[in-house]
């Protein structure tokens, strides 16, 4: 019985065949339980990284690999048509060279977090200094090249010409630039913002007339919250091409008023309103007494203008601080008989 041919194979081919596949299952299995109740757990104890990022980076990798030398090998045995043997030859070569990339791309992928994760708790910038938001970009354009160069080193091996793949290389990315001239430009852009340090996630700016808190900065647009919830996306060139106010850069939320009182109002009154506005830091807390500025400063046709400047502190609701300052200058003008000017005229009849 195991003599007997089946497709150009005795039984007993067949047989052997498929038994190096389920070894190689169990094999797996075996692996797979050794690594996570042994070598893990021995990782684990080390105090060191770099072994966790190994294990990390060759588990799934070698799992891969066991199971296509296994087919590889339970087929390569088989009698099978040359030509076919050939091809599949050819795609076992290409899915092992695509697994070591794999390999090298997960230990990038890896070692680049890890440098991540301790670029975040560092207390201070040293010489060597990357800031921990430029490293998703980084890891994007590292893998992107690690599979490149796997890719074009597998072609190779199964016979393609590393020229012609060169060539058609360069020939599509002069297309390529051409187009998508604005996707480059924005990627350039968006490299430009993380290492200029004009801003950073987290952080209330102004371009144009959009005012709001950075969300997010991708290859091609920066997210931007506004104040009403609204996600507002801008491409990353067009920010290298604005005016940007970085808010959150700001000591203090300047504020400027023009407050007007009526032409009856005695020169006493006067110094009687100034005090009162220079007295408001004491009242409320969020309003910084430094470089507060109250001053008489203009006669206009309907009041007498007092210029009033004055900082919020960086962590307080700008809009709760600006509302109590407003109430405040309202009670206490109220209460002091001080009247806020409005347009009036006054009209002379001859007799």
């Amino acid at each position: 019985m195991l003599d007997k041919v089946i497709y150009g194979n005795t039984v007993e081919d067949w047989a052997i065949s498929l038994l190096i596949i389920v070894s190689a299952i169990v094999l797996n299995k075996l692996v797979a339980i050794l690594f996570k109740n042994v070598i893990r757990k021995i990782t684990a104890k080390s105090k060191a990284v770099f072994d966790d990022i190994i294990v990390d980076a060759l588990e799934k990798p070698l799992l891969l690999g066991i199971m296509l030398f296994a087919l590889w090998m339970a087929i390569d045995r088989l009698q099978i048509n040359p030509d076919y043997l050939k091809n599949i030859n050819k795609s076992f070569t290409i899915l092992i060279g695509l697994n070591i990339t794999w390999l090298f791309a997960s230990f990038a992928s890896k070692l680049i977090e890890e440098e991540a994760e301790e670029e975040k708790v560092k207390k201070k910038k040293g010489k060597f200094y990357i800031d921990s938001k430029l490293f998703p970009m980084i890891r994007r354009a590292i893998l992107i090249i690690v599979w490149m160069i796997g890719l074009i080193t597998t072609l190779h091996m199964v016979g393609i010409e590393l020229q012609a793949i060169i060539g058609a290389l360069g020939i599509g990315g002069v297309a390529v630039a051409f187009a998508a001239q604005d996707t480059l430009k924005n990627i350039f852009a968006g490299l430009t913002i993380l290492t200029s340090s004009s801003f950073r996630l987290g952080e209330v700016i102004k371009v144009d007339a959009t005012e709001g808190t950075v969300v997010d900065i991708g290859i091609r647009t920066t997210s931007i919250r506004t104040y009403d919830k609204r996600l507002v996306l801008i491409p990353n060139y067009k920010l290298t091409d604005s005016v940007i106010t970085n808010i959150s850069s700001e000591p203090g939320r300047r504020i400027v008023m023009e407050l007007g009182l009526t032409y009856d109002t005695a020169p006493e009154k006067m110094q009687e309103a100034l005090k009162l506005l220079r007295e408001i830091p004491e009242k409320i807390k969020e309003v910084k007494s430094k470089d507060l500025i109250a001053s008489f400063t203009d006669y206009k046709d309907s009041s007498l203008n007092i210029t009033f400047i004055y900082f919020i502190n960086k962590t307080a609701d700008i809009f709760e601080t600006r509302s109590k300052v407003n109430s405040e200058i309202l009670e206490s003008f109220n209460n002091a008989g001080l009247n806020f000017a409005f347009p009036t005229s006054t009209v002379y009849i001859e007799k």
